[in-house]
Parts: C-alpha cells; structure tokens; sequence
C-alpha cells in the first residue's frame, strides 16, 4: 500500500500529476491536480487501488481529504472515479457540511451522484465522519482568524460569514440571497459563526 509520496511534479493534466520520485514517475489522478504548487519538492497522500486490469493512485493534499475519499469508498455503489468526481466537484468541507446537514440537493448536484447515492452517502457516514469532519468544521473561522481580527457582532459580522460561506463552496449571488433571509432575524450579538449556520439553514430550504 502506498500511503504517500515525496517528489517534483513533472507533468500536470486535467485529471492527474505524474510525480517524479528519485527518476520514477508515477500518475496520480487528483480531485484538482493544479491544488499542487510548483515547489522543489510536495507530498501528495496517495490512495493505491487495486483491480484485475491496473493499478491505479489517487492523491489528495492533506490528509484529511485522503481520510474523507476513503469514507466515500465505504458507501455501497460508489468506486474511486465517483469519490473522485465528488471532491472534485465540491469542496471537502462543504462536503462535509452537506452530510451533516443531510443536504441532498447539495450532493446530487455533485458529478455521478443521485437521488438515491447521496441519500446512501448521509445514511452511512454521517456519524462515521469524526476528526475528518471535526477538521473541516473549524472552516467558518478561518476568514477572521487569518486577518488577526476579533470576532464581530450583529450585522456587522456579515462580512465574515460571507466569507466563510464562500470558503464552503458557495458562490457570491447565493451568500448575497442567504443574507436577505438572514437579515430580518439577526441579532445585535449575533456572532460570525451564527450567522454562518443561519446562512446555512436558509440555503439549505431553498
């Protein structure tokens, strides 16, 4: 089992990186391979398949979208491409929010995946996502905690729950739409983090 690998990226396509480790280049099919930068050296965390026909690797930037790939491999109906095609589509920690929320809009818009597969995917992992989805939960704060900023209040801690919601994947014009339904109902002390879940609430009813 190979778990990582340490090297130069030689070439970079749409689907993979062929990473060059000591003059053996390896293929590695990622979620985005431009997440690499182009450094002396990276690690990428592999995941190694094995089937009759090939041998195949999959690599991720951290090792907690290593961890959450593989949860996905443990969903009956879903193989490597799809969890692929899944982070590929969004990102891990609105995957994350989207199975703890039991969002199945949010899933079936996400490439190869039903009705009845992201029913499936909230069913087996939602209380199977422990650190993973620990890790990715802490995402809503990293707007205000990067700019060294104290966490602001009311109406005017909009601005980093916005930011927050675009961390997660959503776009401008859907934090814009969330924030007129949040609006009427936010408080004077509403914190960043409220906000966000209220955001979330709101989106999630359409």
């Amino acid at each position: 089992m190979i778990d990582f690998l340490r090297g130069k990226i030689a070439h970079r396509g749409p689907e993979s990186i062929v990473l060059d480790v000591h003059g053996v280049g390896y293929r590695v099919f990622c979620p985005n391979p431009y997440a690499f930068a182009d450094k002396e050296e990276i690690v990428v965390y592999t995941h190694h398949h094995v089937r009759e026909d090939a041998m195949l690797l999959f690599g991720f930037s951290s090792r907690d979208e290593q961890s959450l790939f593989r949860l996905l491999l443990d969903v009956t109906g879903i193989g490597p491409k799809v969890a692929l095609g899944i982070l590929s589509g969004g990102r891990p920690e609105a995957v994350v929010s989207a199975i703890r929320q039991e969002n199945v809009a949010f899933l079936t818009k996400l490439p190869g995946i039903g009705k009845k597969t992201a029913q499936r995917i909230i069913l087996d992992l939602k209380d199977k996502l422990g650190a993973v989805g620990d890790s990715y939960a802490g995402l809503a704060g990293i707007a205000a905690a990067d700019a060294g900023m104290p966490a602001a209040e009311g109406a005017g801690a909009w601005p980093e729950a916005k930011e927050a919601l675009l961390a997660l994947g959503y776009t401008e014009a859907e934090a814009d739409r969330a924030w007129q339904s949040v609006k009427p109902k936010a408080k004077d002390g509403d914190s960043a983090d409220a906000l966000v879940k209220l955001a979330l609430k709101a989106l999630y009813a359409g």
